[in-house]
């Protein structure tokens, strides 16, 4: 009878433990080697890491997130104090003629296409010819040197009379006019070659000696002409007109 007990005891007792750990099993809180299950448990969690420092914002934008100021000293710092760069470059007088480059408040050269030329015979100084250049173009213009003549075909230039060299050159503002005398022959009858001019050519100077200023004039002369000899000379170019007649 004690023995039968004892038997249906543990016969209880095992099913009421196959069934807790049956239990336990389903629902995860059974015994687990601690070993293989906490190493499986681990792999599989991500975990957060801190960005790389490549990962990090371009210090040449300063607008990056983490630590620190968030101040950058690369392209946006610099672009934002730099100033702009002007256009300082200043254009020197051209030494072209009337048509050459630069602003209208640069001078040029005087010449044939920006003034209109006109000569005289004059009684008083004997023998001599007034040229007057007038500045008919709308930018200030430089006479250089003296005036180069040329009658008809001759075939040598008359030459200037250096006492009449000028302290500074000729300068003309638009609308202004500039002068030159001529002494056409000797009043003693001593030059030799003596002829009658019918046309004559007038050539500019340029910023250096003998070198062309650019178009050349070629102002009436009188219906009979102008008698000139081997005395011809002509003075470098004034601004006053009297110092053009007084030599």
């Amino acid at each position: 009878m004690r023995t039968a007990r004892r038997v249906r005891l543990l016969a209880a007792t095992g099913a009421a433990v196959a069934a807790l750990a049956l239990t336990a099993c389903e629902n995860g809180t059974g015994t687990r080697d601690e070993g293989a299950s906490r190493s499986t448990t681990t792999a599989s969690t991500p975990t957060a890491s801190a960005p790389k420092p490549s990962e990090t914002a371009d210090g040449g934008t300063g607008t990056g997130t983490g630590t620190g100021t968030g101040t950058g000293t690369g392209k946006s710092t610099s672009t934002s104090t730099s100033a702009p760069v002007s256009d300082t470059t200043t254009k020197t007088p051209s030494g072209g003629g009337g048509g050459g480059g630069g602003g209208k408040s640069t001078p040029v050269l005087c010449n044939g296409s920006d003034t209109a030329v006109t000569v005289q015979p004059l009684s008083r100084p004997l023998n001599h010819m007034l040229i007057t250049v007038k500045n008919t173009g709308s930018r200030t213009c430089y006479l250089t040197y003296y005036p180069v003549l040329r009658f008809d075909e001759m075939q040598w230039v008359p030459q200037p009379a250096e006492e009449t060299h000028p302290q500074a050159v000729t300068t003309l503002a638009p609308g202004e006019s500039g002068y030159a005398g001529v002494l056409l022959s000797a009043a003693d009858g001593s030059g030799d070659g003596g002829t009658t001019g019918r046309k004559l050519v007038l050539a500019f100077q340029g910023m250096s000696p003998n070198s062309s200023g650019g178009a050349s004039a070629t102002p009436s002369l009188p219906a009979k002409g102008v008698y000139y000899d081997s005395s011809l000379r002509v003075t470098y170019w004034q601004q006053d007109r009297g110092d053009a007649l007084n030599w």
